[in-house]
């Protein structure tokens, strides 16, 4: 397996963001996190990445326990993220910021700018490589933070709600970076609200609710499922009529 965690968890004080969340990942899975907000999806995630230590439970990487180590060793044994509200370097360009992540493998500056312009390419975001990554909007600094985090040359990365905040065009190119991301061999975990997306990109979704794990199987499973529909679905189509 490449990705192992078991028993997670996360308290803050008497209050667990996290309880005993298990998940297990093959090799070129793509997974889905859904759950109403606050349901511990994104602590989950922090932990998974090294921001954030469990209060118990381990995680395994490719044989390797990571539970305690810090998100740059994470990095370098090829496990990288994104986060919900993008980070960018807001001092550099476009192309400066992806040369970051690909410093961690190609520590020569011609290099990194090499691998940061082919991976402009594949994002889409060629034309604005010498544009001030402060220029951009939200969907053009989560393109900069993906192609980053692929910079890093990873084996696993987690998206967290990557998709969010987008028109529905820029929903339709975004599917379709992720889509190509997997072909590259990524194996990806995503975070996302909206159900459209997993439907049309995930093989297993994980429901996350008060911090546990409630439902596991394929979209059209978990979305079929009473315990699913009471917890979450059912409060969002309850907000959309």
């Amino acid at each position: 397996m490449l990705l192992e965690a078991q028993g997670i968890v996360k308290a803050f004080g008497s209050f667990r963001a996290v309880d005993q969340a298990n998940l297990v990942v093959a090799e070129n899975e793509l997974i889905g996190l859904i759950g109403p907000n606050g349901a511990g999806k994104s602590t989950f995630f922090n932990c998974l990445a090294g921001d954030t230590r469990p209060t118990s439970g381990t995680i395994r990487f490719r044989g390797q326990e990571i539970t305690r180590l810090s998100p740059d060793r994470h990095a370098r044994l090829g496990l990288a993220r994104t986060f919900q509200v993008p980070i960018v370097f807001a001092g550099m360009t476009v192309r400066e910021n992806v040369m970051v992540g690909a410093l961690l493998r190609h520590p020569h500056r011609r290099r990194a700018a090499d691998e940061a312009d082919e991976l402009l390419h594949f994002t889409g975001l060629a034309e604005r490589a010498e544009m001030p990554v402060t220029a951009l909007g939200t969907p053009g600094r989560k393109r900069v933070e993906i192609a980053r985090a692929l910079a890093t040359e990873p084996r696993l990365l987690l998206l967290d709600e990557a998709l969010a905040g987008l028109t529905s065009s820029e929903v339709e190119a975004a599917i379709e970076l992720v889509e190509r991301i997997h072909a590259r061999g990524v194996t990806l975990i995503v975070v996302e609200h909206i159900m459209e997306v997993i439907h049309r990109l995930t093989e297993r979704v994980l429901v996350f609710h008060q911090g546990r794990v409630i439902a596991e199987g394929t979209p059209a499973e978990v979305t079929a499922d009473p315990t699913v529909i009471a917890a979450y679905l059912g409060r969002r189509r309850g907000r959309a009529q």
